[in-house]
C-alpha cells in the first residue's frame, strides 16, 4: 500500500468510525459546515469519493461540478460510504494511477496529489461530523501532523489553499496561525476554516 493510499484510508477511518453514532434524528442535524445538515455532509463525502473515481476514469471537472451534490447515500449512508472508500482504494491502487494527471476542479493534479487532497479533506470533515454528533472529535495525531507539515504540497497550484494570501477565503480562513497555546489539531481546522468553538444548536 503507498503512502499516499495509506493517509488516505486513515483519514476515511477516522470519518468512517463517527458515522455509527447518527442516531436516526441527527440526520439533519446542523454541522459546522453552515450550508450542510449532517446528511448533507455525509452524502458530501461519498459523492466526493465517487467523483474521484470518475476523474481517475477519465471524468472532467464539468461533471465534478455537475454531480457534487446529487444524492449518493439512498436508504444506506453508512453502506454508501464504505463502498465509497473502497472503490477509491480499488482505483487508486492500480498501476499509474498516482501518476495520471486529473481534471479536477481547482486545478490539474496528479492522482498522488488527489489523495493528499482527499485525505485532508476526510480528516477536516470527520471533525466536523464530531462536532456535529457531539461525540470525540480528536483526530489522529498523526494525520493531523502530516497534513499540517504538508499544506503548501497538498494545495500546490490549486485554485483555493488554506495558506495562501489571495484565496477567496470561501473555503480557508486567512493564513495566519493561532497562538502558540492552540494544539496542532486546532491550528489546522483554523487553516481550513473551521471555528473550533462550534457547537450544536
Amino acid at each position: 500500500m503507498t503512502d499516499a493510499l495509506g493517509r488516505f484510508l486513515a483519514a476515511s477511518t477516522e470519518f468512517a468510525q463517527r458515522l455509527p453514532s447518527v442516531r436516526p434524528e441527527l440526520w439533519t442535524a446542523p454541522t459546522p459546515c453552515a450550508e450542510w445538515s449532517v446528511r448533507q455532509l455525509v452524502n458530501h463525502m461519498v459523492r466526493g469519493n465517487l467523483n474521484y473515481v470518475d476523474l481517475l476514469a477519465g471524468g472532467t471537472r464539468e461533471n465534478f461540478l455537475h454531480m457534487r451534490d446529487a444524492d449518493a447515500l439512498g436508504n444506506d449512508p453508512l453502506g454508501a460510504y464504505a463502498a465509497s472508500v473502497q472503490l477509491v482504494a480499488d482505483a487508486f491502487s492500480r498501476p499509474g494511477a498516482l501518476d495520471q494527471m486529473l481534471d479536477y476542479p481547482l486545478g490539474q493534479v496528479t492522482g498522488r496529489q488527489a489523495l493528499a487532497v482527499r485525505a485532508t479533506d476526510s480528516a477536516i470533515h470527520a471533525w466536523d461530523l464530531a462536532r456535529a454528533l457531539g461525540v470525540d472529535d480528536r483526530l489522529d495525531p498523526g494525520l493531523v501532523t502530516w497534513i499540517s507539515d504538508n499544506l503548501e504540497t497538498i494545495y500546490a497550484g490549486l485554485a483555493e489553499s488554506p495558506i495562501a494570501a489571495d484565496t477567496t477565503h470561501r473555503f480557508f480562513a486567512a493564513p495566519e496561525a493561532l497562538g502558540e497555546s492552540a494544539s496542532r489539531q486546532d491550528q489546522l481546522l483554523h487553516l481550513t476554516g473551521r471555528d473550533t468553538g462550534w457547537q450544536p444548536h
